[in-house]
C-alpha cells in the first residue's frame, strides 16, 4: 500500500531539447532537499502519459504531480475524469511546468524557470477543487465522444496558428517569436470560417475568424477567465481587415485582446456549435481531430483537486 504522503511523479520531457536529463537531476535534487518522498515515471510519449497516469491511480497514490506542459496535464485530467469519482476525490493533481506550452500553469504563478519555489508550494498541498471544460462530438465513426480541457478550446484561425506554434516553439525558443512566425505564416491560408454557434440566448450565424471557449484565460483570448466560476469565456473573432488584423495580433500580445473591436465575448455554462465548416479544433494547444458535424462545450464543475501556491 502506498503511503498517503508518497507522490506519483510523472516526468514528461522536452523531446526537442537536449538538456532534459539535466533540468531532471536539478528538479530531483530540489525534491530531496525538501524531504519528500516520491515515485518516478517518465513518459516515452505523449500517447503513454494517459496510461502512466492510470497506473499511478490504480496503484493508489493521492498526490500526482506532472513535470510537463499544458498538454500532459490535459491527458492527466482526462485520465482522472475516467476514474470513479470516490476514487478521483481523494486525488490532488500537481505540476511542475515543462512544456512547450504553461499556460495553466503560468495562471496560478507556476515558472519554468523556478522549480524549487513550485515545489515548495507543492509540499504545503494546498488543495483547490477547479472546473474543466468539456466537449462532446461526434467521430469520423459515428461515436459518441467527450474530452475535458482546462485551458480552452479553439475554433478556426488560432487553432491552426496554435498548431504551427507547437511545431516552431523548438526552433525558436521565444513563445512570441514562434506565435509571430506562426501568425505570418497564417496571413496566407483560411482566414475566416462559415459558422452557426448559440450561446446563452445569442445566435452567431455568420463567417467568423476564430472562436475560443475558456475555462482559464485561454492563451490570452479569454483573459477575464477562471478555472473555478462554474462558466466559460468566450470570444467570436469575426474577420477583420488587414490593418485591423494587426492591430488585434498587437493587442494579443499586449494582453488586451478583449479591446479590439472585431473581439465579441460572451460569458455561460455552454456553447452549441451547430456548423464550423472546414474549421479545425484545437484543445488545450493540440490539435485534435474535427469533430464531425454539430458539437457542444460545457462546463464541470468542481470536478478535479489541483495543488495551488499559497
Amino acid at each position: 500500500m502506498i503511503n498517503d504522503d508518497r507522490w506519483g511523479i510523472l516526468y514528461c520531457p522536452k523531446h526537442e531539447t537536449f538538456n532534459s536529463g539535466k533540468r531532471w537531476e536539478k528538479i530531483e535534487r530540489c525534491l530531496k532537499a525538501n524531504g519528500i518522498e516520491y515515485d518516478y515515471l517518465q513518459s516515452e510519449n505523449s500517447a503513454s502519459v494517459e496510461r502512466l497516469v492510470k497506473m499511478m491511480i490504480n496503484n493508489g497514490y493521492k498526490t500526482i504531480v506532472i513535470v510537463g506542459g499544458d498538454s500532459a496535464l490535459n491527458d492527466a485530467v482526462n485520465c482522472l475524469m475516467l476514474t470513479e469519482k470516490r476514487i478521483r476525490d481523494n486525488i490532488a493533481l500537481g505540476v511542475i511546468p515543462n512544456g512547450l506550452m504553461n499556460d495553466f500553469a503560468h495562471f496560478w504563478g507556476f515558472r519554468e524557470s523556478d522549480y524549487e519555489q513550485t515545489i515548495k508550494w507543492l509540499k504545503q498541498r494546498r488543495v483547490r477543487k477547479i472546473d474543466l471544460g468539456c466537449i462532446r462530438y461526434t467521430n469520423k465513426h459515428g461515436e459518441a465522444c467527450r474530452r475535458y480541457f482546462l485551458n480552452c478550446i479553439n475554433i478556426g484561425l488560432i487553432a491552426a496558428i496554435m498548431n504551427l506554434r507547437r511545431q516552431t516553439r523548438h526552433y525558436f525558443g521565444s513563445r512570441t517569436l514562434s506565435f509571430i512566425f506562426s501568425f505570418i505564416l497564417m496571413i496566407f491560408q483560411r482566414l475566416e470560417y462559415k459558422m452557426h454557434l448559440k450561446i446563452n440566448s445569442d445566435t452567431v450565424k455568420r463567417n467568423v475568424m476564430t472562436v475560443c471557449i475558456g475555462n482559464a484565460p485561454g492563451y490570452g483570448q479569454t483573459p477575464n477567465a477562471v478555472p473555478y466560476n462554474g462558466l466559460l469565456d468566450v470570444s467570436v473573432v469575426y474577420h477583420p481587415g488587414m490593418t485591423q488584423l494587426i492591430e488585434g495580433f498587437y493587442l494579443f500580445v499586449r494582453g488586451k485582446f478583449l479591446n479590439h473591436r472585431s473581439v465579441h465575448p460572451f460569458r455561460t455554462r455552454k456553447v452549441d456549435v451547430l456548423e464550423a465548416h472546414k474549421a479545425l479544433v484545437g484543445i488545450d494547444g493540440r490539435l485534435m481531430k474535427t469533430p464531425v458535424g454539430p458539437f457542444t462545450v460545457s462546463v464541470e464543475q468542481e470536478v478535479i483537486n489541483f495543488l495551488i501556491p499559497e
